[in-house]
């Protein structure tokens, strides 16, 4: 049996995005396949400095205040990897790693270091790039630090994996690897999780009447999630509607973006139609899939795609971009769910029309994507990802990002 530490940044009841529900649900699911698995991450007081959830063994290094500001973060970034670091050297006194695993850059120096120490493997997971994020301007900083730090690693890592064949093929242009040391391995969902609250028909009222339609925009909000777009395509569709066939919105998230997003449908004439709601928990979050009779996914960029999917999984239609990794979770074809042209709110807006006045379509799609959704089980996930480190494992020791 392997036993292998991975680094994360954040992992549950620390929540900052899907990144936690990531690692947590991989990691449990290796546990299943028979790996030990010890992730080393942050925490505070509240939290044990050590202890067994979902049979893989969690270790906290307690963390000051995160700082509000940008420039900060950066110095904040790296007193979490020194502490990470120095965490990881003692559990290396008490355990024998075959396998250090790392997710994002936000503990690449941390990982890099203690897989070096412990003579093994190093494999970094890439959910999305600095890059990307700022559609290549990254000649800032921070940015270009983040940047910087990404490159760094992926040229470190002896195995890169991202979620979908789109992203293997960003990372390796723009941090120039072979393609060869990139493992594509998609993100998974478990139905189960998506677990609503008992009274939909309250909660439903709360944002719209039983004879409107309801259109769902949820993530963060940041200029890359393209919901600029989305508001953009509603506006003739909200004001055009006649009494009885009307449309409101529900905005759920929040982000740097925001204050634009809430400008922006003010000048569209649209807050009297819509709601946001700004951060909500996983309880509510997942209970506005199954009210919503739309979800809009309009991203600039998108690594995967995982707000598609969580919406199909809870039988509501949606609307992709035509763009990353969400041509993979929506493959082309309209069978479990439409895309509209990538940045083209024009487009955007003939695709929302058409899926809400055409009720077989979307019995159709949620019918079949009920079906599609089965493809991203956590239990297949890890048994690639173990198929990996494996691989890596048993190969004979190299330096550092030379292996292919």
């Amino acid at each position: 049996m392997s036993r292998v530490l991975i680094l994360s940044w954040e992992y549950p009841p620390v929540v900052e995005g899907g990144l936690a529900r990531h690692v947590r649900k991989l990691a449990e699911a290796l546990v299943q396949l028979g790996t030990e698995v010890h992730v080393l991450t942050r925490g505070d007081d509240a939290l044990e400095a050590e202890e067994v959830r979902g049979g893989v063994t969690v270790h906290r290094v307690r963390e000051p205040r995160r700082p509000r500001d940008l420039a900060e973060f950066v110095t904040w970034i790296e007193h979490m990897n020194a502490d990470m670091l120095a965490a990881g050297v003692e559990l290396g006194d008490r355990y024998d790693f075959d396998l250090v695993a790392g997710h994002d850059w936000l503990v690449a120096v941390a990982g890099d270091h203690l897989a070096n120490r412990f003579r093994c493997p190093f494999v970094v997971t890439i959910h999305a790039t600095e890059f990307g994020r700022h559609q290549g301007w990254v000649d800032k900083h921070p940015q270009s630090w983040i940047h910087g730090v990404e490159a760094w690693m992926a040229k470190r890592a002896d195995r890169v994996i991202t979620c979908s064949y789109y992203m293997r093929g960003h990372v390796a242009d723009v941090f120039d690897l072979d393609e060869t040391r990139i493992s594509v391995i998609p993100n998974g969902i478990d139905p189960m999780d998506l677990q609503p609250v008992d009274d939909l028909e309250t909660l439903r009222s709360r944002f719209a009447a039983p004879d409107e339609q309801l259109v769902l925009l949820i993530g963060r909000l940041v200029y890359e999630k393209g919901f600029q777009l989305a508001l953009e395509a509603l506006a003739p569709i909200i004001h055009g509607r006649a009494p009885g066939a009307r449309v409101r919105f529900l905005v759920a998230g929040s982000g740097t973006h925001e204050e634009e997003l809430r400008a922006q449908a003010e000048q569209l004439g649209l807050m009297d139609h819509g709601t946001f709601m700004g951060w909500i928990g996983d309880d509510v979050l997942h209970s506005l899939y199954r009210i919503a009779d739309l979800c809009v996914v309009p991203s600039l960029y998108e690594p995967f795609g995982l707000v598609a999917l969580e919406a199909m999984a809870s039988g509501c239609p949606c609307i992709v971009a035509d763009t990353g990794g969400l041509r993979e979770v929506v493959p082309a074809g309209e069978r479990v769910g439409l895309r509209f042209n990538g940045g083209d709110a024009d487009h955007l807006g003939v695709m929302i029309e058409r899926m809400l006045t055409d009720d077989e379509l979307r019995e159709r799609l949620v019918a079949e994507a009920s079906e599609h959704v089965l493809l991203f089980d956590w239990a297949d996930i890890a048994r690639q990802t173990l198929e990996v480190y494996d691989e890596l494992i048993a190969a004979p020791a190299q330096v550092p990002g030379q292996l292919t």
